[in-house]
């Protein structure tokens, strides 16, 4: 049997004003025959599968093409939800989904069996079994071990999402001896390499779970979360499969990809590339080594390519930052557009600094860093900064689970 895994698509992503919808709708097109060719039976979608918790008309729009799309390779599509998605969105539709042999766990149901799905191949016979558990929300890790409160809620987290993870593992041995379990997971493993994108889940990511303590029961763990992909060291297989697409500019070097397993040949996943349908650039330097680099663009990928620019100097110049304004407002090339620039300056004087810091655009902080600035300006005791901090994290992570 062969089992594809991806995770993180992020539907209706804006990345500086530009919705992905096309590169979204690219990647799609590229899946359809990589399925049928390969005869993949199976695509696991390990959360996330939505940008925003309430996504747009548009957004769900391409969601749903998107799954009939993938229909017509009759493979099976199974879909857990993730810390950007609503819970109760995605599992609305999903008896009439079942239909159309798209599983969905948007939420952690209350039952751990509900989570396991059997995978049959071509002879009818059970194969495989799915764990199929979501993101784990503070609700869902609070009901796992009823009647025990932690003084420390970072190990009750960690403590939590083991125990969901050992539960599913026992019900699976259970309920289906002998046959080998594949889990799915969206989560933040310690150890791993992140990216500008991922938003921070359960205090500011500081309840890490470590990856050890998946144990050995399962053959595969297929995780989503984290935008590059990359193993997780651990006794099993565990990887993320990162998103198809890059959705930071410090995704922009990654190789994206994809992860099939062929349960004949183990566990042991094989990488596919993803292509890259557009390209983003960051470019810095003085103003006449930007406008050399502009120059000197070669187009890669079919859509528009996106531009970062920085200017690097010593000392701070007023009439440098206006004339990298004026570059970018006349900056035209076909398939090529500016979308982001700013300017550093190395021996810049505190006046200067204040001047240039209030240039910086709201979106390019997140929250937690808006609250430290503001926290650094006050002389409060550190162990009262960092009670204040983890309710700060505790009120966003309630805002985004919303």
């Amino acid at each position: 049997m062969k089992i594809l895994h991806t995770a993180d698509w992020h539907i209706g992503k804006k990345l500086h004003k530009h919705y992905l919808y096309e590169d979204f709708n690219l990647f799609i097109n590229w899946l359809i025959p990589l399925i049928q060719e390969q005869e993949i039976e199976v695509v696991l979608v390990s959360g996330d599968v939505f940008d925003l918790a309430n996504p747009s008309a548009e957004a769900r729009k391409q969601y749903y093409r998107a799954l009939l799309q993938l229909r017509k390779t009759n493979c099976q599509l199974i879909i857990t939800g993730g810390n950007h998605d609503s819970p109760s969105m995605l599992d609305a539709p999903k008896e009439i989904l079942q239909e159309l042999n798209v599983t969905i766990v948007g939420g952690m149901p209350a039952k751990i069996e509900e989570c396991l799905i059997p995978l049959q191949n071509k002879k009818g016979e059970t194969e495989v079994i799915v764990a199929a558990i979501p993101f784990l929300r503070d609700s869902d890790l609070r009901s796992i071990e009823e009647g025990t409160v932690y003084e420390n809620r970072i190990e009750a987290i960690r403590r939590g999402i083991e125990a969901t993870f050992s539960k599913a593992a026992e019900k699976s041995k259970s309920l289906y001896p002998e046959l080998p379990v594949i889990a799915m997971g969206h989560l933040y493993a310690a150890g791993i390499e992140t990216s500008d994108s991922e938003r921070d889940i359960q205090i500011g990511n500081q309840a890490a779970f470590q990856a050890s303590q998946f144990g050995e029961e399962f053959s595969y763990m297929a995780l989503g979360h984290i935008h590059k992909p990359q193993r997780v060291s651990a006794q099993i297989p565990t990887f993320y499969s990162g998103s198809p697409l890059p959705l930071s500019f410090s995704e922009r070097k990654d190789e994206k990809r994809l992860l099939l397993i062929d349960t004949e040949k183990g566990f042991e996943p094989e990488s596919i590339s993803i292509p890259n349908f557009r390209k983003l650039i960051r470019i810095s330097g003085s103003i006449p080594e930007i406008k050399g680099k502009l120059k000197n663009l070669e187009l890669q990928g079919s859509l528009t390519n996106l531009i970062e620019v920085e200017l690097k100097e010593e000392n701070y110049d007023a009439n440098l930052i206006a004339q990298l304004d004026e570059l970018v407002t006349t900056f035209e090339q076909p398939n090529f557009e500016i979308v982001k620039h700013r300017a550093t300056f190395k021996n810049q004087l505190r006046e200067s600094g204040k001047l240039f810091e209030s240039h910086r655009h709201l979106e390019d902080l997140k929250p937690q860093e808006v609250f430290q600035k503001l926290l650094a300006q006050h002389s409060y005791p550190e162990d009262v900064k960092e009670k204040v901090t983890i309710a700060f994290q505790e009120l966003v992570e309630g805002i985004n689970n919303n």
